[in-house]
């Protein structure tokens, strides 16, 4: 596979290898943690080894110095954690603890990391000869040297992982990992900026930080003068977000712990500029019951049975007032009446809220198949009461038979749309784009599926004149239906001569 892509690691048969190996050795849940800490040891120790040489190669006796690399933006390595040490000690049968005190060195050094990394190679459970085999491939087949800064690698990998083991078990999926051309679109159309403060209440393993961290470098600004806050549930993805800060210089507060957002809201004063997420899709249950007198429920209390509007809402709620917010949802979202999720849609539109609507093709996501949509939501619309409306159902490429991904081109016509849509310059495009008012909406009973709107795109005339075209197209089917029943008989035919009649 091509590692040009954001649908792609470039890796990931390398990476199914050492999945492979360690396939009934381990439990699935430990899997995750063994994997992702040597991901991320190969990782920091690669691009450490990149500076070093450089370093090196100037003669100024700066190789060691640990300032020469953070001002680089990389993480320093101690030695005994650097991936040499591991690579030679794979098939010793200490080497499980010498990857834990990899991790505890690593740690030592960096304070935020601290009871974070997973120190569990040396368990009597994990058989030190396939962890050695797993070692030997990350050192001979998997090459992060080229890796760029901006890539969820941690993430990636790990969603990669667990879509196989799912596919190989006959289970679904679950999704924490926004694909990266889905995370450049959100940024690229909200385009933060410098001392903002950006959040994610449910962020993964925090690739929404990555991408806004790097659009503001590249747009002349620091990626240290943004402010992060991010919240996440699960404590293993925590930790990983975790570890994806820190290899990147990434300065976030993302608690003390991991919490559930809904009913440990870890930051509830804040006001947030940008509100980036992907929130687990319909989720529930999401403990409704405890909440139903909640503050953030402006709009209405949002149904037991799906979170969906819950997660509008807490997002609406930690805006500042110049805020905006970029959102993934299933498409359920834009239509449901049920439970009072379309008064409270209805509420939400008519308080001129809902800023852009974008209906994504299918199979973005590594795991999860679902038709998902973006929402753009703002408390202070450059244009007042209306909406603009994307069908991007038809964008993107195919990476393989199952993954699609955007190009660079993809992700900046959207941009451009929903700038020309700001600017009070974008006219309708049948099919593609469409701009409504909150009147417009309301005849639509407040529906929010783009393709209500942008209507079907019209076909170019080919010249042709119908009636010449219903000869010749009506001709082509009836020499279509003799060949079909001229191979019928030739089968029938082949049966009945090794004895099968039909």
């Amino acid at each position: 596979m091509t590692n040009k892509t954001n649908a792609n690691i470039g890796f990931e048969k390398h990476l199914w290898d050492a999945a492979c190996v360690l396939w009934g050795n381990i439990p699935a849940a430990e899997y995750r943690q063994v994997i992702i800490g040597l991901i991320f040891l190969r990782y920091v120790s690669s691009a450490f080894d990149k500076r070093y040489q450089e370093l090196v190669a100037e003669g100024d006796g700066f190789e060691d110095d640990r300032d020469a690399y953070t001002m680089e933006n990389v993480f320093f390595v101690p030695k005994e954690a650097r991936w040499d040490t591991i690579a030679k000690a794979a098939h010793t049968p200490e080497i499980g603890s010498i990857i834990d005190n990899a991790m505890r060195a690593i740690e030592a050094e960096n304070k935020t990391l601290k009871d974070v990394l997973p120190k569990n190679y040396a368990s009597p459970d994990l058989d030190k000869q396939v962890l050695g085999d797993v070692v030997d491939i990350f050192t001979n087949r998997i090459d992060m040297s080229d890796k760029k800064q901006s890539e969820d690698l941690l993430g990636r990998t790990y969603e990669y992982c667990i879509a196989k083991f799912a596919e190989k078990e006959g289970k679904s999926g679950g999704e924490f990992y926004t694909p990266s051309s889905i995370v450049k679109t959100l940024v690229s159309i909200l385009k933060p900026f410098d001392n903002c403060r950006v959040y994610d209440c449910c962020c993964g393993s925090g690739g929404m930080f990555v991408q806004s961290a790097k659009f503001i470098r590249a747009h002349s600004g620091n990626r240290g003068s943004i402010s992060i806050y991010g919240q996440e549930a699960n404590a293993d993805t925590w930790k990983m977000a975790k570890m994806n800060m820190a290899i990147r210089g990434i300065d976030a507060d993302l608690g003390p712990y991991q919490a559930d957002t809904f009913t440990n809201d870890l930051h509830p004063t804040l006001k947030a500029d940008f509100i980036l997420a992907n929130p687990p899709f319909n989720y529930s249950p999401w403990n409704q019951e405890k909440l139903l007198d909640d503050v953030r429920w402006k709009y209405g209390t949002p149904p037991a049975g799906n979170a969906n509007y819950a997660w509008i809402q807490h997002m609406i709620h930690h805006l500042a007032p110049n805020g905006k917010i970029g959102l993934v949802l299933a498409n359920g979202a834009l239509s449901s009446q049920s439970c009072g999720e379309g008064e409270i849609r209805q509420k939400i539109i008519e308080d001129d809220l809902i800023e852009g609507i974008i209906s994504l093709p299918p199979k973005l996501f590594y795991s999860v198949q679902i038709p998902v949509t973006l929402w753009f939501i703002s408390q202070n619309k450059k244009q007042k009461g209306k909406t603009v409306f994307i069908d991007a159902r038809k964008m993107g490429h195919m990476v393989d038979r199952k993954h699609r991904d955007f190009s660079e081109e993809d992700i900046q016509k959207l941009a451009d749309t929903f700038e020309a849509f700001q600017n009070g310059t974008l006219e309708d495009e049948k099919g593609f784009c469409s701009v409504a008012t909150i009147q417009d909406i309301a005849k639509q009973d407040y529906v929010l599926t783009p393709g209500r709107y942008v209507g079907i795109e019209e076909q170019e005339d080919d010249g042709e004149p119908f009636d010449e075209k219903m000869t010749r197209l009506t001709s082509e089917l009836s020499d279509m239906f003799e060949r079909s029943h001229e191979l019928e008989d030739e089968i029938r035919k082949k049966l009945g001569a090794i004895g099968y009649e039909i």
